[in-house]
């Protein structure tokens, strides 16, 4: 049932206000998933909004996740639940906007990523299966004799890999998003061999410790690895371009 409770006084257009009063419902339990939502001419007379605003609202909530449209008979907008993918892809927008209006450092995302990835880690070697070991290995690469795109999706392929088997999804939703954007902010064209056969190697003392199920291990060489990475981006950050050798991080 919706209700007409809310904070008339919000910031924010009249649809931003209205979407906001919807989603606190949707979080509050009042709404449901499955609940069906008024159509518009319903919506904007309950709220007392023009058409308009309330076709704005629902379009604001159904890229949020948190309604669906059907079609056809027995159709309308439906409370729904967000998939992980559109969880993460929303706080990679945010997070990437964040970065741009330099409200977030690059020290602040190389610090939740290794509070993210660094236990993901020793979990992984705990919870994965020998069929989650297998796609790790697949990831793994040799700088000498793979192209550049290969290295870039393996190396990627590697750490979401790695976060899928600590088989806690929430691991993944997180962390996914903050190498999505340190990667977007530093991607370079080219690499050196050498900043890869370090990558690599680490990468596959981290795979050693996954397959003995050294949870310590794993711990320990997930936390070097990425404070290795942590001082390229940040002599990157400071000097506001490549370094002289052109390394590339992921």
């Amino acid at each position: 049932m919706l209700s007409m409770a809310g904070n008339g006084d919000s910031p924010g257009t009249a649809y931003d206000r209205l979407a906001d009063r919807i989603r606190e419902q949707i979080l509050a339990g009042e709404l449901k998933p499955g609940d069906r939502l008024p159509a518009e001419p319903e919506l904007s007379a309950h709220y007392s909004v023009s058409r308009n605003t309330a076709r704005e609202a629902l379009r604001a909530l159904a890229s949020q996740g948190l309604v669906t449209v059907k079609r056809g008979v027995g159709g309308g907008t439906f409370v729904t639940t967000p998939s992980p993918a559109q969880i993460s892809a929303s706080l990679r927008t945010s997070l990437v906007l964040m970065a741009d209006s330099a409200h977030l450092t690059v020290s602040a995302l190389v610090e939740i990523r290794e509070m993210l990835e660094v236990p993901a880690a020793e979990m992984a070697a705990r919870h994965r299966t020998d069929e989650e070991l297998a796609l790790i290995r697949e990831a793994l690469f040799d700088p000498a004799t793979v192209d550049p795109a290969t290295v870039f999706t393996s190396n990627r392929n590697f750490h979401f890999r790695l976060l899928r088997a600590t088989h806690n999804p929430l691991l993944e939703v997180l962390a996914e998003p903050v190498f999505r954007v340190l990667q977007e902010r530093f991607q370079r064209e080219r690499a050196s061999r050498q900043f890869w056969v370090r990558v690599d190697a680490e990468h596959r003392e981290i795979a050693g410790y996954l397959e003995s199920g050294d949870q310590a291990g794993a711990r320990e060489a997930q936390r070097a690895h990425l404070r290795y990475l942590r001082g390229t981006y940040e002599s990157i950050d400071r000097e506001g371009s490549a370094p002289a050798n052109g390394e590339i991080v992921r």
